[in-house]
């Protein structure tokens, strides 16, 4: 699946910090820019996989489940 979510970073002394307004608690840190978006990449994955299974948790085994894409 691809998605696209805002990076906002900004330099703190020799790091760059990195966060996603659209996934709160999503950040990422880093040396450089890119290892400070390539950090908070991983952090969004880490909490899309976290709260789709805490979604799911509550699902009726007997539900249908199928797919939507959102472009």
């Amino acid at each position: 699946m691809h998605n696209e979510f805002t990076a906002v970073i900004e330099r703190e002394g020799q790091w760059f910090v990195a966060y996603s307004p659209e996934v709160p608690g999503a950040n990422g840190q880093g040396r450089t820019k890119e290892e400070a978006k390539r950090s908070l990449a991983e952090a969004i994955a880490l909490i899309l996989e976290d709260r789709r299974a805490d979604g799911l948790r509550g699902v009726p085994a007997e539900a249908e489940r199928d797919t939507v894409v959102v472009k």
